[in-house]
């Protein structure tokens, strides 16, 4: 369960957790101490536009917090795709990941999109941000089935995100007051 030279862990917090387009040696759920998700990140390339960015999730800083996800050990090669998938402001971090089933922490990567990077949108009140991820739409899909798959994946992994399931709920609150599913995403 330890890198090597050319193997290394990265941590998913978001899409990678449950979008897996590249190839990996193990997987395995995991979690990192000190850190938690946030829809505050722009997306001009995936779940949105350029003129019209949806919000993804980036990783904040916050003493003692647990943010659960998906580790994978993957060969240096998968880099230059990861790199590219991650392109809109995230830049690779070093973290400690514990494996859930061993308990195990070991040295690997995230990506994380600082508050200093282009696409940052930074936080807003929940209901704000649930009603711009109902309306953003890109290339990747609509941010809400992004927020959607998200949470489910994060529900299947047993792990609440008070943030994620917040929005989630906001979301599917919204969509049942309406006459038809799109009377949100105008």
């Amino acid at each position: 369960m330890t890198a090597s030279s050319d193997k290394t862990w990265v941590f998913g917090y978001g899409s990678l957790i449950y979008k897996v387009d590249f190839p990996y040696l193990e997987r395995e759920p995991a979690s990192i101490l000190g850190w938690e998700r946030r829809f505050w990140q722009g997306s001009h390339d995936h779940r949105g536009t350029p003129d019209s960015p949806g919000r993804v999730v980036t990783l904040i800083p916050s003493p003692g917090a647990i943010c659960h996800g998906m580790a994978y050990l993957v060969d240096h090669e998968v880099f230059e795709h990861l790199d590219h998938r991650e392109k809109n402001g995230y830049e690779r971090w070093p973290v400690h990941v514990t494996m859930d089933r061993s308990e195990l922490t070991v040295d690997g990567l995230t990506y994380v999109a600082a508050r200093d990077n282009h696409a940052y949108l930074g936080p807003a009140p929940l209901p704000e941000v649930a009603a711009h991820i109902s309306r953003s739409s890109g290339p990747s899909g609509s941010n809400a089935d992004y927020l959607l798959q998200l949470a489910n994946a994060l529900r299947q992994l047993g792990a609440h995100d008070p943030h994620i399931h917040a929005l989630e709920a906001l979301l599917v609150s919204a969509y049942r007051h309406c006459d038809n599913f799109q009377c949100s995403r105008r």
